[in-house]
C-alpha cells in the first residue's frame, strides 16, 4: 500500500476472536512510530461468537474525523464465514481484503465479483498450531504488516513485549513472523 496521509482500516470478526485487541494493537504500533491513530470497537451486549466491527486509523497528520469507517483502505476479515455484502460496504477500487481462510486469493476473488485485492492466512490453523487455541489477531497482525506496509514488523513486535510476557509473548511473536511469512495475495 503506497503511503497514504491517513490509512483506514476495518476489522470484522466475532466476539473472542480479538479482532478489537487486533485493532487497538495496529494503533499502538502506529503510535510508536510517532503517527496519530484512532482505534475503537463497534459492538453491543453480544455474547462470544456475535459479529463485531472494530476500526483503526494511522495517519501523519491529526485525525479530525470521528466515526465509524465506511470507505476502508484496508478490511480485515477474521472469520470467513462473515465475508459477504456487509463486510464489503464502502470497498474503493484501491481497496484490500486480508481475511483469514484455508482458500487461495482467487477463490475468495472469484466469490466477490469486486475488484480488490485479496490477501489471505490460514490464522487459524496457525493459531491452533502455535497457541493451542483458535485466536488469531495476532497473526492477522503479521498479515497486516506484509499486505499494507502502514506499520513496520518492528513496531508490531514491541506492542506484543509490551502486551504479553512469557511464553505468550514467545508464542505471539512466532505467530506474527510465521503469519507475515505465509500470507499471500492473489495475481
Amino acid at each position: 500500500m503506497k503511503e497514504k496521509p491517513l490509512v483506514e482500516v476495518r476489522f470484522h470478526g466475532r466476539g473472542g476472536q480479538g479482532a478489537w485487541t487486533a485493532s487497538l494493537l495496529l494503533a499502538q504500533a502506529g503510535l510508536k512510530e510517532s503517527k496519530y491513530i484512532q482505534s475503537f470497537p463497534a459492538f453491543g451486549p453480544e455474547r462470544a461468537g456475535a459479529p463485531i466491527t472494530a476500526f483503526t486509523r494511522i495517519s501523519r497528520e491529526p485525525i479530525r474525523i470521528h466515526s465509524s469507517i465506511y470507505e476502508p483502505d484496508l478490511i480485515i476479515v477474521l472469520d470467513q464465514t462473515l465475508l459477504g455484502p456487509q463486510v464489503l460496504e464502502g470497498v474503493k477500487d484501491d481497496s484490500k481484503l486480508l481475511i483469514n481462510t484455508n482458500l487461495k486469493p482467487s477463490e475468495i476473488k472469484d466469490k466477490l465479483q469486486k475488484s480488490l485485492e485479496v490477501w489471505v492466512v490460514n490464522a487459524t490453523e496457525l493459531a491452533l498450531k502455535i497457541l493451542g487455541r483458535p485466536i488469531t489477531n495476532t497473526a492477522m497482525l503479521g498479515a497486516i504488516v506484509k499486505a499494507s506496509e502502514i506499520v513496520s514488523m518492528e513496531s508490531i513486535h514491541q506492542v506484543i513485549k509490551e502486551r504479553f510476557t512469557g511464553r505468550l509473548r514467545d508464542q505471539n511473536l512466532e505467530l506474527v513472523d510465521i503469519a507475515y511469512r505465509t500470507v499471500t495475495k492473489d495475481d
